[in-house]
């Protein structure tokens, strides 16, 4: 499936945005809100009134927006549980960093688990930060059960971006802080944001309830784990056989997401390794580093504003010449092709 409108949006039903991690972020050394950059030439080309790329290739001296998640989470960890001496965590790569990155600001020992297929150079980012890298012998879900597994033993805080409650939940609202920032910085009516589990969709969600701003989910052809989701109206798992956009090669949704994405979201776009791709060098011609998991929603846009199999979602928002899109560039490149958000 190209495109999917989602019959069960209701904003009204979908949970107000957290405020509480702003001011946390803002209190942290080297914070800045990330840029926005007005793309003219490409609103042209689409036919929309303006489009914006709020670009986290750099948030707080990381390439990913992860860092907002993580340290939110392991601020209410650590509320919570004062005698917390350790955190365990599963990633592809971002996600894990950021953790890594939190516990060394704090202190702690940090163990990441990463499925077999990471790369190396993510591996080493990781252990760079000073954490322990457990290489899993499965998926990326087998890391995560290894994690949740490891955070039972006395002083040890899972800090997962994927789950039920818990830190999940703290790291969706740590990403409010990303659109806190962009409601400041830009004009918009319509989010396309990248999913992977969810979490940044979800707030995403949040985020565009509270504005009056409609949001659509980009996910790579080969992994759309929310849209068989919001076709069968529960949280569906579905075959992962690879993707460039490896960050967002999930086979489910996060449980602590679904809520905020079953009635926020518009719909979703499938987009292929190709298109991500090609969004990248668009990018990179405007002077933009980004990876293909960020650029996923530039190709999601111009699917939605190209493909025959899109019109029954661009009618359903509107989308016109009047329109103003708000970009999530979820993260920049790294020294390989493979731009993972998890």
């Amino acid at each position: 499936m190209r495109a999917a409108v989602n019959a069960a949006l209701d904003a009204a039903a979908v949970a107000p945005p957290s405020h509480d991690a702003f001011a946390f972020h803002r209190s942290l050394p080297g914070y800045a809100p990330t840029p926005v950059h007005d793309l003219d030439s490409l609103a042209m080309e689409l036919g929309v009134a303006a489009v914006a790329v709020k670009d986290e290739s750099d948030r707080l001296g990381l390439p990913a927006f992860k860092i907002l998640g993580a340290s939110w989470a392991v601020e209410r960890a650590l509320r919570e549980a004062q005698a917390v001496h350790t955190l365990a965590a599963a990633s592809a790569g971002n996600h894990g960093r950021a953790v890594a990155r939190a516990a060394a600001l704090r202190g702690l020992a940090c163990h990441v688990f990463l499925p077999a297929r990471s790369l190396a150079v993510r591996r080493e980012a990781i252990a760079a930060e000073g954490a322990e890298v457990v290489v899993v012998d499965g998926t990326y879900e087998d890391a995560v059960e290894l994690a949740a597994r490891a955070a039972r033993e006395d002083g040890t805080a899972l800090i997962a971006d994927v789950g039920d409650g818990g830190s999940a939940e703290w790291v969706i609202d740590g990403y409010a802080t990303l659109f806190a920032e962009a409601a400041e910085q830009a004009a918009y009516d319509l989010i396309v944001v990248p999913v992977g589990v969810g979490s940044l969709a979800a707030a995403a969600a949040r985020h565009g309830a509270r504005v009056g701003a409609r949001v659509v989910g980009v996910e790579p052809d080969t992994a759309a784990c929310l849209t068989a989701s919001l076709a069968h109206g529960a949280p569906t798992r579905v075959a992962t056989p690879g993707t460039t956009m490896a960050g967002l090669d999930c086979a489910e949704v996060s449980a602590a997401a679904w809520p905020s994405l079953h009635r926020g979201i518009a719909g979703t776009v499938t987009v292929s390794d190709e298109e991500a791709a090609a969004a990248m060098r668009d990018l990179a011609a405007h002077g933009l580093a980004i990876g293909e998991s960020g650029a996923a929603p530039l190709a999601g846009l111009r699917a939605l504003q190209r493909d025959e199999d899109c019109r029954a979602l661009r009618e359903h928002l509107g989308v016109s010449g009047r329109t103003r899109v708000l970009l999530i560039a979820s993260e920049g490149r790294t020294a390989t092709r493979d731009s993972g958000h998890r």
